[in-house]
């Protein structure tokens, strides 16, 4: 399984690299900013549409697991989802199996991804009304039966300046982190999508910068 998975996954194919130092950084990060108010639920996304966010998500996901921490990756991306293609797993089945499946609910489509500790929700069949879903009733049921099954669930969720759902589903979590691209994302789309969330009382544990410059003394140093 661990030869599917992409290259984009620089925790598995580079673990020593200084890529990888950083998320096992802001593994940590994240754990001390929740020591009075432990995150088991944390949305990742964006201010607006642009690449990186997937992969984010998917390399902390690998750090918490290989920290000894039982992580569990739901892809509420109901528009663009990518999780099921970067581990290489079916999305025949998924998150909105369970919103619709009764047996879904009872069973979570649970997916291998050849990781200890780390298992995959994809999206499942796409719907025509996303945002609807993801603030029904039935998504915080899915979200308290996932938990159950995990020490913490990371969700990614579409950008939140070009459509509602990740402050819909932002209201439903312990937290939200915000993935800003170097280079790509603009100061007003961050800033919009800080406002946007804080309106709707939804809290924000920080933000990660990727696709910054790489640090020479960094690369020599976990080289």
């Amino acid at each position: 399984m661990i030869s599917q998975i992409r290259a984009s996954l620089v925790t598995v194919t580079d673990p020593r690299s200084a890529a990888a130092e950083a998320y096992r950084a802001l593994r940590t990060n994240l754990s001390f900013s929740s020591l009075d108010d432990p995150i088991r639920t944390l949305v990742v996304t964006t201010p607006a549409p642009q690449p990186g966010k997937s992969t984010a998500i998917a390399n902390l996901a690998v750090t918490l697991a290989q920290g000894g921490n039982r992580t569990l990756l739901a892809d509420c991306d109901l528009r663009r989802p990518a999780l099921h293609e970067i581990f290489g797993v079916d999305n025949s089945s998924g998150l909105t199996s369970m919103m619709l499946d009764e047996s879904a609910m009872t069973e979570p489509p649970l997916q291998e991804t050849g990781i200890d500790n780390l298992w995959l929700v994809p999206s499942g069949p796409l719907p025509p009304n996303p945002a609807d879903l993801l603030g029904s009733r039935r998504m915080d049921a899915v979200i308290a039966r996932l938990i159950e099954s995990a020490d913490i669930v990371l969700l990614d969720a579409p950008p939140v300046v070009a459509v509602t759902d990740a402050a819909v589903l932002g209201s439903k979590v312990d937290g939200v982190l915000l993935v800003v691209t170097a280079g790509v994302t603009r100061r007003e789309h961050a800033e919009r999508a800080k406002e946007t969330l804080e309106k709707v009382n939804v809290r924000i544990v920080g933000a990660v910068l990727v696709n910054a410059p790489a640090d020479a003394l960094m690369g020599g140093y976990y080289g």
